[in-house]
């Protein structure tokens, strides 16, 4: 058996890791969804619950994948008691990365393809119904989309081919670094706007108003979904990174790292849309329709929008990318845990799979548009087995896997959870009590509210 790769530094890690979380979610939905439920105080809940929902289990994914050195494949059956049947998760987590995988890349694909158009120029001198329209264009051409689908998953492949310190760790920090600093440099413009400070109260200050309006139970139902949805949490895309570090820090505070980081892109998103949209008047609409629409209006306004445009997509693709990295990084390093394969066995094999799995998003949105279930088409269809299945489920497992003892046990995961230096996991009796009985009680409510509101 070869050696485990390690990652060559503590910013790495903490870069990718923050990468596998940040994604489209942070970007269109965490600023459409805040300005849905009342801004400022909507923020605040979602960071409350950020931390007692969501940083527990992350702290758990890590102390999983780093005490067994193994991606989900194997990382349950090293652990878990003999004679257990924990290590069935594994079917459904790695199941649930290629489900991610299958219309994620289609969006990222959107993303790529929106750079390339603003950089082109296609919507210089566009009004309004033509921008519309270019998005329209896009989303009903079937073999446009393919292509853009195939290119993003094929850079994705080719950084995980080069292995995980030349390949995966080098670029995805680069990007990371890049992406922090073109968001920067779009905040400042945005907020040098006229009228920019409109926009920033409606973001930031708390209005209880609009909270009441939305139903104070609907946001803090929509603050909890959106801080357990946005850390990627469930299906082991983040334990295989815990499987790459050493022992040197504690895991709560790498854990803190990440999320914050993760929270900052979400935070900072919200600062160039509002502003950006109060300067020209623009409602800021909500979901797809905020980045495609919305925005590219907003360039077109700007002096020098074209240049602003650029960078904003340029963002968009690496915030999809490092996502998109991520996972397959995952789904690649199971398949060689599980059968031993070599690097480059487990990235064509997978590659192939994964391009032809990304197929049906793209045809039910063309050829296959009239297929729906429940009022789904195929990509809210996989959107909602990911999110709102097997994302807290499988948290729920990794959180009785870690406190009880029937799985891998409280001081266990303590154990490991607190190994080298830095901020220690509390481990009195309060707290371990509300992770064993109150957590997944929240955890269930909101796997259970997913579908009354599909129903209604």
């Amino acid at each position: 058996m070869e050696k485990r790769e390690k990652f060559s530094s503590r910013l790495g890690f903490i870069l990718i890791s923050a990468g596998c979380a940040i994604g489209l979610g942070n970007v269109w939905r965490f600023p459409y969804i805040t300005g849905q439920y009342g801004g400022g105080a909507f923020v605040l809940i979602y960071l409350f619950f950020l931390f007692v929902l969501g940083l527990p289990i992350v702290i758990m994914e890590f102390a999983v994948g780093r005490a067994s050195q193994k991606s989900v494949a194997l990382s349950y059956e090293v652990l878990e008691p003999k004679g257990t049947k924990w290590h069935i998760h594994k079917y459904f987590a790695i199941a649930g990365n290629f489900l991610l995988m299958m219309f994620y890349t289609t969006v990222g694909g959107w993303m790529l393809a929106y750079f390339f158009k603003m950089v082109k120029g296609e919507f210089v001198g566009a009004n309004a119904e033509d921008i519309s329209n270019i998005f329209g264009t896009l989303t009903s051409n079937r073999n446009e989309m393919i292509f853009w689908m195939v290119l993003i998953s094929l850079l994705g492949l080719a950084v995980c081919s080069l292995g995980l310190e030349k390949g995966v760790e080098k670029i995805t920090k680069a990007m990371m670094v890049s992406l922090f600093f073109i968001m920067i440099v779009l905040v400042v413009r945005s907020l040098t706007l006229p009228n920019a400070m409109e926009g920033l109260e409606f973001y930031l200050k708390p209005d209880l108003s609009k909270m009441k309006e939305a139903g104070i139970g609907t946001t803090v139902f929509a603050a909890m979904g959106q801080s357990f949805f946005t850390l990627s949490i469930g299906i082991g895309a983040l334990a295989i990174f815990g499987s790459y570090i050493g022992k040197e820090r504690a895991l709560t505070g790498e854990a803190i790292s990440v999320t914050l980081l993760d929270t900052s892109v979400a935070i900072m998103a919200g600062l160039i849309i509002f502003p950006a949209c109060f300067a020209f008047g623009i409602n800021p609409g909500e979901g797809p329709g905020l980045v495609f629409v919305t925005l590219p209006n907003v360039f077109n306004e700007m002096a020098g929008g074209r240049i602003w445009g650029s960078l904003f997509f340029l963002f968009m693709t690496f915030a999809a990318l490092s996502t998109v990295i991520a996972v397959f990084q995952n789904i690649i390093t199971c398949t060689r845990d599980l059968w031993g394969w070599s690097l480059k066995k487990a990235t064509w094999l997978n590659g192939i799979l994964l391009i032809i799995l990304g197929l049906p998003c793209v045809l039910g949105m063309t050829d296959w548009a009239g297929f729906q279930i429940g009022g789904k088409n195929i990509m809210d269809l996989e959107d909602f087995l990911v999110s709102n299945n097997l994302l807290p489920l499988g948290s729920v497992v990794y959180l009785l896997f870690c406190v009880t003892r029937y799985g891998w046990g409280w001081d266990n995961f303590l154990k490991e959870a607190n190994t080298g230096e830095g901020i220690k996991f509390p481990g009195g009796k309060a707290f371990k009590f509300y992770l064993t009985y109150i957590l997944p009680l929240i955890v269930l409510f909101i796997f259970v509210q997913g579908y009354i509101t599909m129903i209604k």
